[in-house]
């Protein structure tokens, strides 16, 4: 591709999206650490077992409360994250990637909305009737339906939205090759992995966060607009 720019190189003459890179690290690194800790706390309150009969309810139900409130926060947080990206792509975006990276990390989100929202649902009928919820069919449609969302659609949303990223950032250098074949490779991970690996979607925020330290310690070691416009005066 002609006149492709090299890594963390902005728009020349744009200061608007000389600052999109940073915010878009910033986003990227809150999704990161709002979203890994709200698995991290479902992890340990909520056995594996999507048959489980809902024992965990008695004892560990306000630890899930507080991994789903975390969940729309890491929501708004991945959308400043996909807008500022395009807003950084500007005219070098292909319309065919964006509309696959746009899609699946809305799809991903969704699917991850979805999965709380059940979760959610589940918690409140066990305050009404705890008695009657716990070992019920409701419950164990609700627990297989939450397990099933995110461990098979939104983990394999997730993979694509990757290997989309991965190749517009090789096609555009946005971000470091290396970057993107890791990418490439954790992508095939998530889309092949099997339902049982239970922390396998925790793959996906890191990498995440990969991409947002490398945006964010690129943009800190670029001169700003007024230190280059001194220097091209000088020069000049």
């Amino acid at each position: 591709m002609p006149n492709e720019p090299t890594p963390g190189t902005a728009h020349p003459g744009a200061a608007r999206l000389m600052r999109a890179p940073r915010a878009a690290a910033i986003a990227g690194i809150l999704f990161s650490v709002l979203l890994i800790g709200s698995l991290w706390l479902l992890r340990e309150a909520v056995p594996e077992d999507p048959l489980d009969a809902g024992a965990w309810l008695k004892t560990q139900a306000s630890t899930v409360v507080t991994a789903l409130n975390l969940v729309p926060f890491a929501g708004i947080a991945f959308l400043w994250f996909v807008g500022v990206l395009r807003d950084r792509l500007g005219a070098l975006e292909d319309r065919l990637f964006s509309t696959v990276f746009f899609g699946s990390g809305l799809l991903f989100l969704a699917l991850l909305f979805h999965s709380a929202a059940v979760a959610g649902g589940l918690i409140i009928s066990y305050t009404v009737d705890p008695a009657r919820l716990l070992g019920s069919p409701a419950f164990t449609l609700g627990r297989a339906i939450v397990y099933e969302v995110m461990n098979i659609y939104a983990v394999r949303m997730a993979g694509v939205f990757m290997i989309v990223t991965s190749t517009v950032a090789l096609r555009t250098r946005f971000i470091a090759r290396w970057i993107a074949f890791v990418g490439y490779a954790l992508a095939l991970v998530l889309l092949l992995s099997n339902r049982h690996i239970e922390r396998i979607i925790l793959v996906f925020p890191l990498w995440v966060m990969l991409v947002s330290v490398f945006i964010l310690i690129d943009e800190w070691r670029r001169p700003s607009p007024a230190e280059r416009d001194a220097a091209c005066r000088e020069d000049g």
